[in-house]
């Protein structure tokens, strides 16, 4: 089986950042200049890039629009999201360039009418991002930048998506984010159970190549990137080594 390394780059107020375990008040903050960063990756030999509107994910709407067109127009295929409330929303990523829209606390809230975007465009163009804490022994889905409690669980939405023309499921044990602790691999194990036809990315926690290894191992197509590429634990091109045959938008992915 294949996996896809991609580096990603959360936002806030237009710079990179990141947070630990989803706390806004946890910030650390890297560079002003998040072009300038995705054009690193892209010579680097990145073929996708994970860009997150922190602002919006938090408060809803596209607050770092102008900069994920502008990072869309540099040839990378970029999938953004955070804050995506409705179509609209949607259809301006869309119209920025953006290859993959990622759904997330409207995934959580609303899977119906998520489900019948997926029905208009096609599973191929969203990524449904159930990120999950273990809360009283199951796979928590808290919502709105991770601040908000659900009712609805892990072992609810994946299986339902997956009979829903979902594709891409993106999923970060969240008290593994931006600790550098290693992918929780149990939980990629998991979902390959309960929903073995969805093409899975795992997020949160990796710390090495080793950790990239594992995770595809235990199950992931695709691993994101975050602290520690930033950081220079590891490199892009050594992450880039283990990744196998570019797969477009829209083509069957590589197993």
């Amino acid at each position: 089986m294949n996996i896809d390394i991609i580096p990603a780059i959360d936002l806030r107020a237009g710079r990179v950042v990141r947070l630990a375990q989803g706390d806004y008040a946890r910030q650390t903050t890297y560079a002003n200049d998040p072009l300038a960063l995705a054009e690193t990756y892209a010579a680097d030999g990145a073929r996708w890039l994970h860009l997150v509107d922190l602002d919006g994910a938090k408060a809803g709407g596209l607050a770092n629009l102008a900069v994920i067109e502008a990072i869309a127009r540099t040839g990378l295929n970029v999938q953004a999201g955070g804050g995506v409330r409705g179509i609209g929303d949607v259809h301006r990523l869309f119209d920025a360039g953006v290859r993959r829209v990622v759904l997330g606390s409207v995934a959580i809230r609303e899977p119906v009418r998520v489900a019948g975007w997926l029905e208009r465009h096609g599973g191929e163009r969203f990524t449904i991002a159930l990120d999950t804490r273990w809360v009283e022994d199951r796979w928590t889905l808290p919502s709105a930048g991770w601040t908000q409690p659900e009712t609805r669980t892990l072992d609810d939405l994946a299986p339902w998506y997956a009979a829903h023309g979902a594709r891409h499921l993106l999923c970060t044990d969240i008290d593994r984010d931006g600790m550098l602790a290693g992918f929780n691999l149990a939980l990629y194990r998991h979902l390959a159970v309960i929903a073995p036809t969805l093409t899975v990315q795992a997020s949160g926690g990796v710390r090495s190549v080793d950790d990239i290894r594992a995770a595809k191992a235990a199950g992931a197509h695709g691993v994101i990137l975050g602290r520690g590429l930033l950081e220079g634990r590891f490199t892009l091109r050594e992450a880039l080594a283990l990744q196998g045959p570019f797969v477009q938008a829209g083509e069957e992915a590589g197993c």
